[in-house]
């Protein structure tokens, strides 16, 4: 198993897009743009240097905010261990790569927030603010300096 501590920000946000969004990979309304999506979040918070953080790591390790990484989440061993041998996570860290490097535009129309579709009940916070792209089972929010 990978030591977080040794992963740089293209594996922390590779292995947070898998932890989040493989399961859209293959679905014809999520697709690429799914990855890409959730990959468009984690900068967006990154580049609003807020308490979500200042780095690409920073945003994607803090606690509570993509349950991937949550210490009682069955996905977060999975996401630790998987290696680019898995063609979905070698996407993944693709995706990372160009989306770090701003080669891919912003999917989400500047969303810092999204949820799964498949909820019971929305969170709380998506009550008050206006959808701002629908991508696979994602909806995408700005909750962040609203506009």
């Amino acid at each position: 198993m990978k030591n977080i501590e040794t992963m740089d920000d293209i594996e922390i946000m590779a292995r947070t897009i898998y932890g989040e969004a493989r399961g859209e990979y293959g679905r014809v309304d999520g697709g690429l743009a799914a990855l890409i999506a959730v990959g468009n979040v984690i900068m967006n918070r990154a580049q609003q240097q807020t308490w979500f953080g200042d780095t690409v790591r920073d945003v994607c390790l803090k606690p509570y905010q993509f349950s991937c990484w949550n210490e009682s989440d069955p996905n977060r061993e999975r996401l630790v261990a998987v290696t680019d041998e898995t063609p979905i996570f070698a996407q993944c860290f693709d995706v990372a790569r160009a989306v770090i490097a701003r080669s891919y535009p912003d999917l989400t129309k500047g969303s810092d927030h999204y949820y799964s579709h498949d909820l019971v009940f929305p969170p709380k916070w998506s009550l008050s603010a206006a959808e701002r792209a629908r991508i696979g089972k994602h909806r995408f929010f700005k909750l962040a300096g609203r506009k």
